[in-house]
């Protein structure tokens, strides 16, 4: 059959499976109901009531917003009070020593397309972790470069440094850009966290690969920090950005997503670090162009809610006390997991806290289906099953591992 999409946009086929698992639960849950059905799919806060979470004093904030703030654009780089409250809400205590600025962004996933886009070539590779955000493949793919990945741990489930920088070396004598994406912390889907030792040894590769002709570029996604254990601790290895080679630049993508549980509102921003004030202002125009030319401008409602907030320390301890109350939920609910994989003999990828737990399984789509059948619905990735336990209430974690265990040895009865 002829086709009328350019070349490049011919052969696309939308695959999701953490929507199609979500759409599996609805099913079941109509006919089970509620109180019969695991939900361990969808990547968002949900309360001891399986309802969304939106914390109340953002909720307050974001509904008290006088008309205009709701109906007006917002600017293409984004309000500078917004862009000032995520540049303190990403470093707080642990500002590196070097120019930093910001754009507003789609959400995290726009922080992430915008640098992509504007940091990377054509037919490029992009290096990240092999277990990742799958979506990161597609940003890839849709603008033509392709994603290629470097074993996340070793055989003693420790970051592995060795194939970071073996794969970091191949990809540049191949290209002289290179742009890499780390998830940290509380990384998707594992929930494991770079330490300050993992952190030290990554700056040491990158600084030995960019030289001469060839450049790095390092993004973090750091969608998760919020829910942290220490906020100070896991913002630490910031610091470290004022210690890089002149041939790397470094990026974080921020979304009030999961912070500010504003997931519809898509609202997020790419703040840029260096020490070259030339390669700040080079940053901004590139991105507020491809901000112009993607989306216009973002959600004016959402930008002015952070501001707010951010303009009275009396809301903002609200909103963290609130946040925190729930990270401690999250918390108490991957212990139940978590302890119980271990008297299951489940074996379960090294998790420091946020909101998934990944089971490394040989034959997840087997797996998953098998859980199924007892109306417990987790997500398939290639090499293991994702557990949402930002989602599953502590009644429904006892017993979640068991079967989990059960599942995985019933599609691979051999091992």
């Amino acid at each position: 059959m002829a086709s009328w999409l350019a070349k490049h946009a011919q052969g696309k086929v939308f695959v999701d499976e953490v929507f199609d698992a979500v759409a599996a639960v609805g099913k079941a849950t109509a006919q089970h109901g509620k109180a019969q059905v695991v939900n361990a799919t969808i990547g968002a806060l949900c309360d001891e009531d399986e309802k969304l979470v939106f914390l109340p004093t953002v909720e307050r904030v974001f509904r008290g917003l006088p008309g205009e703030e709701i109906a007006a654009y917002g600017s293409v780089r984004g309000l500078p009070e917004y862009l000032s409250a995520a540049i303190e809400q990403t470093f707080q205590n642990s500002r590196p020593d070097a120019y930093i600025e910001a754009v507003a962004t789609a959400g995290g996933t726009g922080a992430i397309h915008n640098l992509l886009w504007n940091y990377s070539n054509i037919g490029d590779a992009v290096l990240t972790h092999d277990w990742h955000w799958q979506p990161y493949s597609v940003l890839c793919s849709d603008i033509m470069r392709r994603l290629e990945t470097f074993s996340f741990f070793d055989e003693k489930r420790q970051f592995n440094i060795n194939s970071f920088a073996q794969k970091v070396s191949e990809l540049l004598t191949k290209q002289d850009n290179l742009v890499v994406i780390l998830n940290t912390p509380n990384h998707n889907p594992t929930g494991y966290s770079l330490t300050d030792s993992d952190w030290d040894q990554v700056i040491t590769v990158i600084n030995q690969q960019a030289v001469g002709q060839k450049s790095i570029t390092l993004l973090v996604d750091i969608a998760y920090i919020d829910y942290a254990p220490n906020a100070e601790a896991c913002r630490r290895f910031m610091t470290k950005f004022a210690y890089l080679s002149p041939n790397v630049f470094v990026a974080l993508a921020f979304s009030m997503s999961k912070g500010f549980t504003l997931y519809g509102q898509r609202m997020g921003a790419l703040i840029g670090v260096s020490k070259d004030k030339a390669a700040l202002a080079e940053f901004v125009n590139a991105s507020v162009i491809t901000c112009r030319t993607r989306w216009s401008n973002l959600s004016r409602a959402a930008m002015r809610t952070m501001a707010e907030i951010y303009k009275d320390p009396a809301l903002l301890q609200q909103v963290g006390n609130e946040r925190s109350a729930y990270a401690g939920l999250m918390a108490a609910r991957a212990k139940v997991f978590v302890e119980e994989a271990k008297t299951a003999n489940l074996e379960f990828l090294p998790y420091s806290a946020g909101f998934f737990v990944t089971v490394p399984c040989a034959s997840p789509v087997t797996s998953s289906d098998i859980l199924r059948q007892s109306n417990i619905f987790v997500v398939p990735m290639a090499k293991g099953l994702r557990i949402a336990v930002c989602a599953v209430p502590v009644r429904k974690m006892y017993g979640l591992a068991e079967k989990v265990a059960q599942a995985v040895q019933g599609a691979c009865p051999t091992r």
